[in-house]
């Protein structure tokens, strides 16, 4: 108990210093409201909302609104940063509907799919304890600035950029891999909910390329947002190079491919169907050597 106590202050401390950092780096060049650097308020606005939302959430021991937290907090903390802004140009306003179209679709999925199944049951043990949930919704927090730094540095850079041809080969990267998580979402959720399908694994449509096509679409659109931010940046604001690294190594060491794929072996690692889909799809990029 001491253990898991101490390791909770610690996650929790942590976040805070890493966001803390985040902040100073990401606000150079910035532009600022009341004195206060804009991305440093993003990223304080970014742990405030979770702050506010863990205590509902603490006290009825529920997880089912913390994805749509996530969701919120991206929102309204990139509509605060455009509304905000002394000067909207093109690029910050395209930034800010990547990540808004994103948040808004993905949040309401996520919402529907929780309230349906009662929660997420990775939390079944954690939403329990106070201490060890409030560091979860720290990780959110951090999670959150270091997903959109990308474009929330972007948008509150003091630089601009006329559009070129990375803002549209950005957009065309943001599009497709959009267009792979949608499709890979849909896919699953229609396969979930035929009865003949229980219990099974899918192996169908973009599942049948790639074990984790949502993933994979997931990276390619924060690939996208950052190849749109990429000429605003100067300076420590190129720490926004953290976005897509941050989603890549979270999605396929951390919490993300890793869980799934412990999940599915010990569902149906006897299953000879299963090894056999294993061993013939990759994990995430269509044409690489399985793993």
């Amino acid at each position: 108990m001491i253990q898991k106590r101490s390791t909770s202050i610690l996650i929790i401390a942590l976040a805070a210093v890493l966001g803390a950092a985040l902040a100073v780096a990401g606000s150079q060049h910035g532009w600022s409201v009341a004195g206060i650097p804009a991305f440093a308020l993003a990223v304080v606005i970014a742990f405030a909302v979770q702050w506010i939302a863990y205590v509902p959430a603490a006290i009825a021991q529920t997880d089912r609104f913390f994805d749509a937290t996530g969701s919120v907090t991206y929102i309204s903390v990139t509509v605060t940063l455009l509304a905000l802004s002394p000067e909207r140009d093109p690029r910050s306003l395209i930034l800010g509907a990547l990540v808004i179209v994103w948040a808004a679709r993905l949040g309401s999925f996520l919402l529907v799919r929780n309230l349906r199944t009662g929660g997420d049951d990775r939390f079944a043990k954690i939403r329990v304890a106070p201490l060890r949930f409030f560091s979860v919704w720290m990780l959110q927090g951090l999670w959150i600035s270091l997903t959109a730094a990308a474009a929330w540095i972007a948008i509150s850079s003091a630089n601009t950029a006329p559009l070129d041809w990375s803002a549209w080969l950005g957009v065309a990267i943001w599009l497709l891999g959009f267009g792979i998580e949608v499709t890979a979402d849909l896919q699953k959720s229609r396969f979930k909910k035929d009865p003949s399908n229980s219990g099974k694994f899918i192996s169908t449509g973009l599942w049948s390329v790639v074990r984790h096509p949502n993933y994979l679409g997931e990276i390619l659109l924060w690939i996208g947002v950052l190849v749109v931010a990429l000429p605003l940046l100067q300076g420590w604001q190129w720490v926004a190079l953290l976005s897509p690294v941050f989603v890549i190594v979270l999605l396929t060491r951390v919490s993300g491919i890793p869980l799934l794929e412990a999940k599915a072996e010990r569902t149906w690692g006897d299953d000879p169907a299963y090894r056999e889909y294993r061993a013939k799809t990759p994990s995430l990029i269509p044409g690489l050597r399985n793993s």
